[in-house]
């Protein structure tokens, strides 16, 4: 006798002809929901938000003229390599301090205050700290206060 022939239930598990009902297939949504919420999750995480930090004003009207006082502008140009230029003109460092003299004093003269020139440093990215601090110091010596640093917007 074997071992088949002594287990009634395993002849029936074991034989060629299927007398069981077939079973009907079905959706499991237990992980489809996981998926979804994995997703959603997600998509909050990373969305970002707009945020307003500007506050929205309306600005008020002026019925006034434009201010009748003219800005002098003395324009000091710092190259990459610390070399000055003056209203384009080259000049030495040395030379700096005299050169902002004589614009303010032709100011004075002409009855300008010197509160009416204004000096715009324009200094190169990679200009040295030391020439732009000499370009400070020279309109210092020359009684220059109004002091403006260009410079120009990322795009």
């Amino acid at each position: 006798m074997s071992w088949l022939e002594t287990h009634a239930y395993a002849k029936r598990r074991f034989s060629l002809v299927s007398t069981a009902t077939p079973t009907e297939p079905e959706i499991n949504l237990i992980p489809f929901i996981d998926v979804l919420l994995v997703v959603l999750i997600f998509l909050m995480i990373s969305t970002t938000f707009t945020r307003y930090q500007e506050l929205a004003i309306t600005l008020p009207a002026a019925s006034g003229s434009e201010s009748q006082v003219e800005v002098k502008q003395i324009h000091i140009a710092v190259s990459r390599d610390g070399r000055f230029a003056i209203n384009g003109k080259v000049t030495d460092r040395s030379q700096l301090s005299n050169a902002l003299t004589q614009l303010s004093g032709q100011a004075d003269n002409k009855k300008e205050s010197s509160n009416n020139l204004q000096v715009n440093i324009d200094a190169d990215a990679r200009a040295p700290h030391q020439a732009v601090m000499s370009a400070l110091e020279a309109a210092r010596d020359a009684n220059l206060s109004n002091i403006v640093f260009s410079s120009q917007t990322k795009k």
